[in-house]
Formats: structure tokens, C-alpha cells, sequence
């Protein structure tokens, strides 16, 4: 009996991906400049980043990177519970957890690593995780690898959470969702998963990577916005390279969790902790989140002004009234030649295709920072008008 090729698979793999218009490639950029930035020698006005409110440039914010950086180093050292958690580390927990409204934090490397923790350390093989079907890949990996019970509920479908949760009663059981869906821009219904998971004895989890900082008063995410306490929810992930500018993450909320995933969690035992200088970074860029509001009240303006200005165009738009504002193109083909069109407008956008979406929803993913004008959004509108214009003549009917 012959093993197959390795090579032979993944050249097959390529091939099927390059004939359904999925093969993946990466964008080199190399300088930025606020929302500008320079591809092959070009600047472009960019509208697909996730630095929502403009953090990620700030001077206070890499002034805190390069001030740590010449005490602390580059890099993490070892691991938090080793000798590589510091005083910055602690005082980025502190105030998390103060701006939050909870009574802990636990810093991680990444949201990735967030959500495989809780999931893993919390959750067995007689357990049940229960997730919405849009939910991030980490979340969906999370509740894999914890050999738990996996069962997913129709799209921001709470009725649907608590059939899932009745069809297996036995085990422990969680509700994980994210806050703010990232390709669609919609919000979890956490008031209604909060009394499903009330009601079925489960905890609900939220990863809200996409809402910190954006949604909710004082910029503080859903699970704030929903108006939850700890106890309805008791653990929220918040990422720090989103609406924060910086990177690494989160898990905020009730302290025993907290307390336990600290001693027992593997994403977070055995991996080198987030760089003191990062740390520092992402504390600087949570007290300007906190105490500039006018970032997020310009930022809800921008979206008000594209989402008037698209639907006066004639584009058909999700709910949602988050800066992620996705524009549905229907095939991959379609949401390449209108991000290839908007290139030559000077605007980089992204074209979105399965599985990272579902079938016959490819889009562009369009996302504002509070660092974008009114002219970049005007200009934006008029780019896709006329690169809907374009492949309307190229390969079809229009978004």
C-alpha cells in the first residue's frame, strides 16, 4: 500500500482553490500612513483594516512600546507563570478589568489563544459547547480540541441556542458567541443568550474582539451595550490589536475563572508571554479609548455618511452599524474584479471569499477608522459606483 503524496495533495488543493477563485495571496505594504498605504510604490487609501479608532500610529501609543522597549527589551522573556509576567502586564489587567466593569483580567498573546484557553480549560469530552454557525474559526478550533460535544444554532438565532442546549442536558455546558460578527458587522442578541443560558444552567461566553473600544458606553463592547453583568456573562474576550492599535489579548470577568485559567489554562502555561513593551503599548492605547470619545462618535459618523451614501447609490447593505460594513458580491469572481476595480480608484479594499464566508456571499469587507475624512468616504462611494459599473459589463449583475 502506497502513502500518498504530501505534495500531491496540496498541488491538487491549489489547483481546485484556483479554479473557484479561492487561491489566497498576501498584499505586501510597505509603508502606512493613518489610512494611507503604499503598495508597489502607490499609495492607496485604505478600507480594510481593523484599527477602527486610529490607535495603532498614535505617538502616546508607540511612545509607551518604545519607552517599555528600552527598559524591559523586545521580547517576552518566558512565560507569565516562569518570570516573564511584569508590572506592566499587571497594570494592563487593572485596568481592563476597571474599564470593563469586572473583576479580573488575564493577558494572552493572542484572541486565538484567548478563546482556545477558556474553551479547553473550562469544557471536557461529556460537555457541550453550543455556537453560533458565523462565529470566529478560534471559537469553533477552541470547542474541537476540548473533545467537548460541538453544536452550532443558526445565525443570531437565540431560540435556536436553547433547541441545542435541551437536545443534550447532560455535562457542563457553554454559550459562545462572538460580540461583533467580523465579516458581517452584526451583534450578537446577548440579552436573549443571556436567559437561554440562564435558563439551561450553561455560561455564556462572549469574544468580543470587533466591539471593544467601538461599541457600547464608554466604548466598553456588547456585552456593555446589552447592559450584562458578570454574572450573565462571565467571561468576554477583548482583543488588543483591533480597535486598541496594539496586540496581544484578553479574558476579562468573573475572578475564580480568571483564577483558573491563570493555574490551569495551556494557551497560557506553556507559551511565552506577550512582550512587556506590547503590554505597555496596549495600556496606553486603553486610557486614550476611554477618555476620547469624540474617536468613537466620529467614527459613528463616517458610518451613518456610507451607509446614507451607499444605499442612495443602490447597493444592498448588512445590519450593521459597526465600522464593519461588508458589501455582498455573491461569487468569488465578482468580489475580485470590484476590490481589483476599487485598486485602480486608489482604494485597497478586500475581497472575502468561502469558507471563510458561506457559499455565494463573497464580499468586499469594507471597514472605517475615525482616522478616514468625509472625502475618503465620498471617494469611496464614487470608486464603487464605477467599479460596479465596470463589472456589471464584466461578469454580471451587480451587488
Amino acid at each position: 500500500m502506497m502513502r500518498p503524496s504530501l505534495h500531491a495533495r496540496i498541488a491538487q488543493a491549489r489547483s481546485e482553490r484556483d479554479d473557484r477563485r479561492r487561491r489566497r495571496q498576501r498584499l505586501t505594504i510597505t509603508r502606512r500612513d493613518g489610512v494611507r498605504v503604499m503598495v508597489n510604490d502607490r499609495w492607496l487609501i485604505g478600507f480594510c483594516s481593523n484599527d477602527y479608532l486610529g490607535l495603532s500610529q498614535h505617538f502616546a501609543v508607540v511612545g509607551a512600546l518604545q519607552d517599555e522597549a528600552a527598559h524591559s527589551g523586545a521580547g517576552g522573556v518566558s512565560s507569565h507563570l516562569v518570570c516573564g509576567h511584569l508590572a506592566v502586564h499587571e497594570a494592563l489587567e487593572r485596568e481592563l478589568a476597571d474599564w470593563l466593569e469586572a473583576p479580573a483580567a488575564l493577558v494572552f498573546s493572542s484572541g486565538w489563544l484567548g478563546n482556545l484557553a477558556v474553551v479547553q480549560s473550562l469544557l471536557g469530552e461529556d460537555d457541550l459547547c453550543v455556537q453560533d454557525r458565523l462565529n470566529h474559526a478560534s471559537l469553533i478550533d477552541a470547542a474541537r480540541l476540548s473533545g467537548c460535544a460541538l453544536r452550532r444554532y443558526p445565525h443570531n438565532d437565540a431560540q435556536g441556542a436553547l433547541r441545542q442546549l435541551r437536545a443534550q442536558a447532560d455535562g457542563a455546558a457553554m454559550i459562545a458567541t462572538d460580540g461583533v460578527f467580523s465579516m458581517d458587522g452584526d451583534i450578537a442578541p446577548l440579552r436573549d443568550l443571556a436567559v437561554v443560558a440562564h435558563v439551561q444552567r450553561a455560561m455564556l461566553y462572549v469574544d468580543d474582539a470587533h466591539g471593544i473600544g467601538v461599541v457600547g458606553p464608554d466604548g466598553r463592547g456588547s456585552v456593555a451595550e446589552a447592559r450584562l453583568t458578570t454574572e450573565q456573562a462571565p467571561l468576554q474576550l477583548a482583543t488588543l490589536g483591533k480597535a486598541l492599535g496594539s496586540f496581544g489579548a484578553a479574558v476579562i470577568g468573573d475572578a475564580d475563572y480568571i483564577a483558573h485559567l491563570a493555574e490551569t489554562a495551556r494557551p497560557y502555561l506553556y507559551t511565552t508571554a506577550l512582550p512587556a513593551a506590547q503590554a505597555a503599548a496596549s495600556l496606553a492605547a486603553v486610557k486614550l479609548a476611554r477618555r476620547e470619545h469624540w474617536r468613537r462618535e466620529k467614527l459613528a459618523e463616517l458610518v451613518l455618511r456610507f451607509r446614507s451614501g451607499a444605499l442612495q447609490h443602490g447597493f444592498e447593505l448588512r445590519d450593521s452599524d459597526t465600522p464593519i460594513q461588508p458589501l455582498v458580491c455573491g461569487t468569488a469572481a465578482h468580489a475580485l474584479a470590484m476590490a481589483d476595480a476599487l485598486r485602480g480608484e486608489g482604494i485597497l479594499t478586500t475581497a472575502i471569499r468561502p469558507p471563510t464566508v458561506p457559499e455565494n456571499t463573497a464580499r468586499l469587507r469594507i471597514t472605517l477608522s475615525a482616522l478616514h475624512t468625509p472625502a475618503d468616504i465620498d471617494a469611496l462611494l464614487g470608486a464603487l459606483v464605477r467599479a460596479r459599473d465596470e463589472t456589471r459589463r464584466r461578469v454580471g449583475s451587480a451587488p
